[in-house]
């Protein structure tokens, strides 16, 4: 059960971004999500390529029959990760006449090494399904992470501080379970440049457009930051930091498990399986965010009540309900179309989604009125996406054609539909436990329910299988 520490993974992550809010407050966390974003963006370009092409060439059959694969995954990664230590030191020296302290950006690319190695160690786990060695690290990353982060925030009230708790939260991981990651027999020496060529030609595009991606949040808060004061810029990161990691945990769990099956799919049964496979996974996926983004409006105001720190309220709902699209939107494009094209190995057409993704959010921030808030940011961020995702759906049907269970998707649709009617009433109940229990309650009642009256990507038939044992016990 691979995908239950992945979710244990996020959940945390969530945890310790609500902590972190709580204790730094608006205008401190706005200076650390902004150097956060700096480090995502620095993450992306500079190592999500090895995890894509960890995730994508690594399994426990290649480990020992292409050794040559391990080698320059591991050296590709020594050699970015003293690139990123020296300019880490060069930026901490540097004089103080940048837009954020030297010791804050320095941090950043500190914290782009750290995720970096947290997420490529867990891709190579991922990739040959070492259950147990995935939970340790998993768990390993969490207690580690709500004692220094959360603590340096606590104790120092100090953006710094809970960033470099970060840091060593999780470089402290992966090197707990370094003797699964690294490969003694995958010497530098096996390294080879035609290899490290392939990487590159199958993950860069990909990483190009995520990092198109990371860049429109990151220009949303340096500009609300500048024009109206961390504190906004905290308040707009903190709903786009929960959102994001709602959508990501619901979508990644599921994408991490099916991409999986794609790719066995190929390598067993052939290319035409594989994107038969996928076809089936973009149903099953979008089945899944579909009521999870619809459940995130319906239970908004309990949520905010309950879990949100009180120096963010107001602002956060608000804030939130105007990026919900850009949480589905961006969800769409990650765990449903972009797996389309890396099945194919044709991932460019993603880049370019990231490319039109980035200049709308440009063009929005730049023509819609600046407020009294940072209302127009958020609305940029989900204008952002929304052309993102129509961008590389439109080139998913010229370039990478899957037999899409279109049934499936208009049922989940229409499933999610009924479940925002019924659950709407509730929307107007005190916001608080009982409320939020109903809403979850009613909703996952009459969601579950369609589904199976739909029979959304077999669902039925599963139900039936699962019960025909105990059928035959009575």
């Amino acid at each position: 059960m691979i995908a239950i520490p992945f979710i244990l993974n996020t959940l945390a992550s969530f945890l310790v971004g609500l902590l972190v809010a709580k204790f730094l407050g608006p205008a401190e966390y706005g200076r650390y999500a902004i150097a956060m974003a700096i480090g995502i963006v620095w993450q992306t370009i500079g190592f999500d390529w090895l995890r894509l092409s960890a995730t994508r060439f690594t399994s426990a059959g290649e480990r020992a029959e292409r050794p040559e694969i391990a080698a320059t995954l591991q050296a590709l990664f020594l050699a970015l990760s003293g690139f990123t230590l020296v300019v880490a030191l060069a930026l901490f020296l540097a004089p103080d006449a940048l837009p954020l302290p030297p010791a804050l950006i320095s941090l950043a690319a500190l914290v782009a090494l750290a995720n970096g190695t947290f997420d490529y160690s867990s891709a190579v786990l991922r990739a040959r399904f070492l259950d147990r060695s995935y939970r340790n690290l998993v768990l390993a990353r969490t207690s580690l992470s709500l004692v220094l982060i959360v603590g340096g925030a606590y104790f120092f009230k100090s953006a710094e501080m809970a960033l470099l708790g970060l840091v060593v939260s999780m470089i402290g991981a992966a090197a707990l379970a370094n003797g699964d990651i690294v490969d003694r027999e995958a010497t530098p020496r096996r390294a080879l440049k035609s290899q490290a060529a392939s990487f590159a030609v199958y993950a860069l595009p990909i990483v190009a457009a995520n990092g198109l991606y990371q860049l429109a949040p990151l220009m949303n808060r340096s500009l609300a930051g500048h024009a109206l004061g961390f504190a906004q810029a905290g308040q707009l990161s903190l709903a786009y930091d929960m959102g994001l990691r709602i959508v990501a945990a619901v979508g990644s769990s599921v994408d991490v498990l099916l991409f999986q099956l794609a790719v066995r799919a190929e390598k067993e049964r052939g290319l035409e399986a594989a994107k038969a496979q996928v076809g089936f996974n973009v149903g099953a996926v979008f089945a899944i965010l579909a009521p999870a983004v619809v459940g995130c409006w319906l239970v908004l105001p309990s949520f905010e009540a309950l879990l949100i720190p009180e120096a963010f309220r107001g602002p956060f709902a608000h804030y939130f309900a105007l990026q919900l699209p850009a949480f589905l939107c961006f969800a769409l494009t990650m765990y449903c179309v972009g797996p389309m094209f890396q099945i194919v190995h044709r991932t460019w057409p993603v880049a370019l989604g990231g490319a039109a993704s980035l200049a709308a959010n440009a063009l929005a921030a730049t023509l819609l009125p600046v407020g009294d808030d940072a209302s127009i940011y958020a609305l940029a961020q989900s204008a952002s996406s929304f052309t993102g995702f129509v961008v590389v759906a439109v080139l998913a049907a010229i370039y990478a054609p899957a037999r899409l269970s279109m049934r499936d998707i208009a049922g989940a649709a229409l499933a999610a539909a009924a479940m925002a009617l019924a659950g709407l009433p509730l929307r107007a109940m005190a916001p608080g436990v009982v409320t939020l229990a109903a809403q979850i309650i009613l909703g996952g009642l009459v969601y579950g329910a369609a589904a199976l009256a739909l029979d959304l990507c077999g669902l039925r038939a599963l139900v039936l299988r699962k019960l025909a044992p105990r059928r035959l016990a009575v």
